[in-house]
């Protein structure tokens, strides 16, 4: 009798044993999102090669910001870095609030995103998103936006569907990052009138010399604002080690511009930029990997330090 329940303890203990490691396998490629984004590429390119020393696999899929919160609901995606408040208010109300989706942690503080304009406009009276009406014909009655489904692109037909700022009969052109600034930049060497959705961190704060960020539009895109990290349900519970390491990842303003103003300056990739960044300012790895461990539970800080 006493055989059988050694045996049957040693048997429990290895079921035991099977089932963390089958769980610890389920955490070992790690899914993502980019929205096409530069500066989710400059997060996501710092957090795979943090994952990358640590022993994990990163899978990031071009997702557009819907679908990249739907795959999160479903399951389908574990994080997503691009969570920016109060611009995605909407998107944070239906899957946040519910419980569907968790809001992990704070990642980014300070930023702005709403309507901008080249120097010369602002110059010309344009300072508020009441003025945009007033030089209507020199705009052709366009802004310039991101990608279809955006939140802030939603936000912008709202704002011409209630009319608000005589804008009712203006159109939204909707296209990529990429494609929505290379218009820009078209009209802007030929000093054209042309009002486009900015935000910072980006390039284009310094690549669009003097460009000036609107007033008026608090009430659909906030005065400052704040990026969050999100994840499936229950992931840092189900992947602690790598749900610590998310819960401390925090990026700054002047960090992510670096890294991005080097990837259109240099034509490197987002992975060989943030790398760069990091070797040069190597304290940052002290905070994000503290308490975080390898995939085989050694020093995760050895452990990136020697794989950069």
């Amino acid at each position: 009798m006493k055989k059988l329940s050694t045996a049957v303890a040693v048997s429990v203990l290895a079921l035991g044993s099977f089932a963390v490691h089958a769980a610890d396998a389920s955490c070992n490629t790690v899914k993502m999102a980019d929205p096409g984004w530069s500066d989710i590429a400059a997060t996501n390119a710092i957090t795979g090669l943090l994952l990358d020393g640590m022993g994990y696999k990163t899978k990031i899929d071009t997702l557009a910001v819907p679908i990249a919160y739907g795959g999160l609901k479903d399951g389908q995606l574990d994080v997503f870095l691009g969570n920016w408040m109060p611009a995605q208010q909407g998107f944070y109300d239906k899957f946040i609030a519910t419980g569907d989706v968790t809001q992990l942690a704070k990642n980014l503080q300070g930023t702005e995103f709403t309507l901008a304009v080249p120097d010369y406009v602002w110059e010309a009276g344009v300072h508020d998103f009441a003025d945009l009406n007033k030089f209507a014909d020199k705009f052709g009655k366009k802004i310039y936006g991101i990608g279809s489904g955006a939140p802030a692109n939603q936000s912008l037909q709202e704002i011409i569907k209630n009319n608000e700022f005589e804008l009712g009969g203006w159109k939204l052109v909707e296209s990529s990052e990429q494609a929505m600034l290379a218009e820009v930049n078209r009209n802007v060497k030929r000093k054209a009138f042309v009002a486009f959705l900015g935000w910072t961190p980006h390039p284009m704060n310094v690549q669009i010399k003097g460009m000036r960020y609107l007033k008026g539009g608090e009430k659909y895109f906030g005065d400052t604002g704040s990026v969050h990290t999100l994840t499936r349900k229950g992931y840092a519970q189900a992947c602690p080690n790598v749900g610590k390491l998310l819960t401390n990842l925090s990026f700054t303003l002047d960090m992510e511009n670096s890294i991005m103003a080097d990837v259109a300056s240099k034509k490197i990739s987002n992975t060989e930029a943030a790398k760069a960044w990091i070797k040069a300012n190597p304290a940052v790895l002290d905070k994000w990997l503290d308490g975080v461990k390898t995939i085989d539970d050694k020093d995760a800080l050895a452990a990136v330090k020697a794989k950069l």
